[in-house]
């Protein structure tokens, strides 16, 4: 069964190869193309379209439906096309004629693209609470080992002071900024594209208003045309979102695999969360960050599949677009797990306290012999000179007391600023107003 279909059979192999992976990937969206129907329902019974009876006897079963597929009752058929011919039939074998006229004013494009705006804010929230715990526990393991120095690096040569407390803290500032440009899809995912049809509108006298404020979105996609123009463009924008929280775990995972190097020996993991070997006793594999990095990596690629799949289409509608979901459904899964691992890993990561004991690092005061020259009134250049030509001759004698004072410094680290910053993103993307919104909907 397909809503289009009229007397003529599709070929069999071009119904397969054009339908694909679509009944697999429509499981994602099918609470939310009931959300959407429950509230399409609502605005045609407002401009006269269905009437107070139909509309009573579309929303209790629509919120059966809902019900059903909350507790995992809920399968697309073979004879069904996609989600929305499923839910159509469905609704329609169960309370008659009243089912087929829910898709008045509505094409299956304006339906899944609300679909899919639904969906992804429900992942965009799902991945800032994932954010959110690596948050936490970045600042509280940045706060726990803030007096542990640790080896800074440049060009990987051991380079100036750093400590266990700056390098939890980076990482957690770096959340931020990638919170910044999530924040920014979901306030362009926040839009609603419902009721521009197949992309020119429709001469119905919809209230496209009504409808935004049942989802709980915060302003239309007003003109229909480019409603239609944000399928692929969203998705594009959500996965730069996506690879940018990425990149900063793929750094993270491969600084502690770093570490983790006997060479440097600058922090350990218990047995049960590393891997050994079939041939060498000795091993502890970082197996989970390796994987975290390379899962990350692949996330990073998401955009520009996305923008090669959808570069130099012309403005409308084209099923390309539907292998965008192929692509991004399973990343919202990879990035939490990836989250969720890296949790776990820093939960239970060991600390190595004595690490500057080692002679190897005591150039790294260099700097700090050279600042202490100049705080007793020597020019910093000849300072400088100074301090090397000791190094050349053997003669330098590290100090290895840091006093560092300024705002971000091993001495001050700004995490109560950093948390601070955290909480006002968190708080920008206002999650209970879709809340509010959507628990209405469904509500007996």
């Amino acid at each position: 069964m397909k809503l289009w279909q009229k007397n003529t059979e599709v070929d069999k192999t071009v119904e397969k190869f054009t339908v694909g992976r679509d009944r697999e990937m429509d499981f994602y969206l099918a609470k939310f193309d009931v959300l959407g129907s429950l509230a399409h329902t609502q605005m045609l019974e407002s401009i006269g379209l269905l009437t107070s009876e139909d509309l009573e006897e579309i929303q209790k079963e629509l919120k059966n439906i809902f019900r059903e597929i909350e507790a995992g009752n809920f399968q697309i058929e073979d004879h069904a096309e996609d989600v929305h011919s499923q839910v159509e039939f469905m609704l329609t074998e169960r309370i008659g004629e009243a089912g087929k006229k829910i898709h008045s004013g509505r094409s299956r494009n304006d339906q899944v693209l609300v679909d899919l705006k639904l969906f992804f804010r429900s992942e965009i929230e799902q991945m800032v609470l994932h954010v959110k715990e690596l948050f936490d526990t970045l600042i509280s393991l940045s706060e726990k080992h803030k007096n542990v120095l640790l080896p800074g690096y440049t060009h990987l040569q051991v380079a100036m002071p750093s400590s266990f407390g700056l390098w939890f803290g980076a990482y957690a500032e770096s959340l931020i900024d990638d919170l910044e440009l999530m924040l920014a899809a979901w306030k362009i995912t926040n839009k609603n594209p419902l009721g521009s049809a197949a992309g020119y509108g429709s001469s119905f006298p919809l209230n496209r208003t009504m409808t935004t404020d049942l989802l709980g979105f915060e302003q239309l996609n007003y003109n229909v045309v480019y409603a239609q123009m944000g399928r692929g463009k969203t998705e594009r924008i959500l996965a730069q979102a996506m690879s940018s929280i990425a990149a900063t775990m793929a750094k993270m995972a491969m600084d502690i695999t770093l570490y983790m190097n006997q060479n440097f020996a600058f922090v350990k993991f218990p047995d049960h969360l590393t891997t050994g070997s079939s041939i060498m006793p000795h091993k502890k594999n970082p197996d989970v960050l390796e994987l975290i990095r390379s899962r990350c990596n692949k996330i990073q690629a998401l955009p520009n599949e996305i923008a090669l799949m959808t570069t130099n289409l012309p403005s409308g509608y084209f099923r390309d677009l539907q292998l965008l979901k192929e692509n991004l459904f399973p990343a919202f899964e990879s990035l939490n797990d990836c989250m969720k691992l890296l949790v776990l890993m820093l939960d239970h990561i060991q600390i190595n306290e004595t690490i500057l004991n080692d002679p190897k690092y005591d150039y790294l005061f260099s700097v700090e012999v050279v600042n202490n020259e100049v705080l007793n009134g020597v020019p910093f250049r000849e300072a400088y000179k100074n301090i090397g030509l000791a190094i050349e001759d053997g003669t330098y004698k590290p100090l290895k007391e840091v006093n560092h004072t300024h705002e971000g410094s091993i001495g001050n680290l700004m995490n109560k600023q950093i948390s601070e910053a955290f909480e006002k993103v968190i708080n920008d993307f206002n999650f209970n107003k879709v809340h509010q919104a959507l628990n209405a909907l469904v509500q007996e």
